[in-house]
């Protein structure tokens, strides 16, 4: 198996490097997760920018080497760009015509991407794309305390996630998972096990909130202040339910905007 590794915090993030670890190093298999993991992620912090694309400025390209064992091409673009780009050119440039990775994967995301953030998620965001193009996906994010992250133990628990996933065969072409895992931080639990659960995204907003302050020239300007997993309200058996009880979601996406069950009704109104 060959993986397009890529994220929305950049490519010297250190939640891909985590990962990238992962899913090259032993893990409970003995031995890798794929032969090639290769990472293809934004060149800069990429954060919140959703499944915007860039159409009037190029996209440049370099390889950088991150350490010894990672190298990888950086886009100076936005997540959904690396994989567009990625997939229809940056890959078969490599590997040959009409080739293509069989799984990408999204992350480490430096926090949760539960709830309505899906939205707002660039890691999200890259891998719909690639599941709007063939390419089955999985976004991997970790839920963001106030002490120093233990990626490593994260990307351990994404990797065993990743194996579960994967047990039972190769995904469909245009699948989509995404996974959130529980906070993992210096002087907290670090469980060796933790249970995985399937679940839907809970939809409903966020307590939203913004400072109101002036700067030096006595303008007039707002800095957003709210807390980015504070929601209006939590279904139980939601993700964001389930993530706080300090289990791995996995939440099957889609990208088809559609509402079907309202097109009868919109068809009988409008096409008289």
């Amino acid at each position: 198996m060959r993986i397009l590794l890529t994220n929305d915090d950049g490519l010297r993030a250190p939640g891909i490097a985590a990962l990238h670890g992962a899913l090259t190093g032993p893990g409970t298999t003995g031995g890798p997760l794929a032969e090639l993991v290769l990472p293809i992620a934004p060149l800069t912090v990429q954060s919140a920018t959703s499944h915007g694309v860039t159409f009037h400025q190029p996209l440049m390209v370099s390889e950088i080497e991150l350490s010894p064992r990672m190298r990888g091409i950086a886009v100076d673009g936005r997540p959904a760009d690396c994989v567009k780009l990625a997939l229809t050119t940056l890959w078969p440039e490599r590997f040959g015509p009409g080739a293509r990775p069989d799984l990408v994967v999204s992350g480490m995301n430096d926090g949760a991407n539960v709830g309505i953030n899906v939205i707002y998620s660039g890691t999200v965001a890259a891998a719909l794309e690639a599941a709007f193009l063939g390419v089955p996906s999985v976004a991997v994010s970790l839920h963001r305390g106030n002490r120093p992250t233990r990626f490593d133990v994260a990307a351990a628990h994404g990797r065993r996630a990743l194996e579960r996933i994967l047990a039972a065969g190769p995904l469909e072409p245009h699948t989509c998972l995404s996974v959130n895992i529980p906070r993992l931080e210096e002087g907290g639990p670090l469980e060796e096990e933790l249970e995985l659960k399937v679940c839907p995204m809970n939809t409903h907003g966020l307590n939203d909130s913004y400072e109101r302050r002036v700067s030096p020239a006595g303008d007039v300007y707002y800095w957003a202040s709210g807390h980015g997993l504070d929601f209006r309200f939590t279904d139980a058996g939601s993700d964001v339910q389930l993530l706080f009880r300090r289990c791995i979601t996995v939440t099957p996406l889609m990208y088809d905007l559609t509402r079907h069950d309202a097109l009868t009704a919109w068809i009988q109104r409008l096409e008289r």
